[in-house]
């Protein structure tokens, strides 16, 4: 099996050089370069055709949000993991809408880290409960600003949304409010009675009714839609 190759990018030199032992030791994963900045992150993600890069938000010259979405614009099929603190950051949703496949915080242990790699290496997509509990928390604050105009975009997004969601069963919706709001599928499972198995064919189905790559994007679109 071919290992997967993952670029480190952030500037501080400490945090890079952490995140290389920990996915260096470990198998089936080969750390392939590591960035400074997201311009850099860029170039290097061009020549090294990455499958996963480990983004920073907060970065000189350019930060993680745009270089997200340079990467994932781009024909190398790299996939984008943000890791990052919510101390000082308020760039959180902007990474989810730059493409990126998955958010973690930097505080997340070793092998959520790793698992969280080889997640979305194989096509899943990565969203930790506390992050979406976080962005639920600011989209709720950004609500309550007043905004004529902003208002009417949402209820408008909101009633398209709402059609596409009648596209799914009763018991893909309630799996679909379950996933939106961070839950794995051993957790969607267990709230729901059903087998792990079958929640996976569920999300399969949801995404595909909706159009969507993975579940990211469909935390994205309930956000936005303001379905959640």
């Amino acid at each position: 099996m071919t290992d997967i190759r993952v670029l480190i990018a952030d500037d501080q030199a400490l945090i890079r050089t952490g995140l290389a032992m920990v996915l260096g030791a470990a198998p089936g994963i080969e750390v392939v370069g590591e960035a400074s900045d997201g311009i850099e992150a860029v170039a290097l993600a061009a020549v090294l055709s990455p499958d996963i890069v480990l983004m920073d938000v907060q970065m000189p010259r350019m930060d993680g949000l745009e270089a997200t979405r340079a990467i994932t614009a781009a024909s190398g099929g790299s996939r984008v993991i943000i890791l990052t603190t919510f101390d000082i950051d308020a760039y959180a949703f902007g990474g989810l809408e730059a493409g990126a496949s998955g958010f973690l915080l930097k505080d997340s242990e070793s092998d959520d880290i790793l698992a969280a790699v080889r997640a979305v290496a194989a096509g899943d997509a990565v969203l930790a409960p506390r992050v979406t509990s976080e962005l639920l928390r600011r989209y709720g604050e950004l609500k309550q600003v007043p905004d004529v105009a902003a208002e009417a975009r949402r209820d408008s997004e909101r009633r398209a949304a709402l059609e596409r969601l009648q596209a799914l069963t009763d018991r893909e919706r309630e799996v679909f409010d379950a996933l939106v709001l961070g839950l794995s599928n051993a957790e969607i499972a267990q709230q729901l009675w059903l087998s792990e198995s079958t929640v996976k064919t569920h999300v399969g189905r949801i995404l595909q009714k909706l159009g969507m790559r993975d579940r990211v994007q469909a935390v994205v679109f309930a956000f936005r839609s303001g379905v959640i």
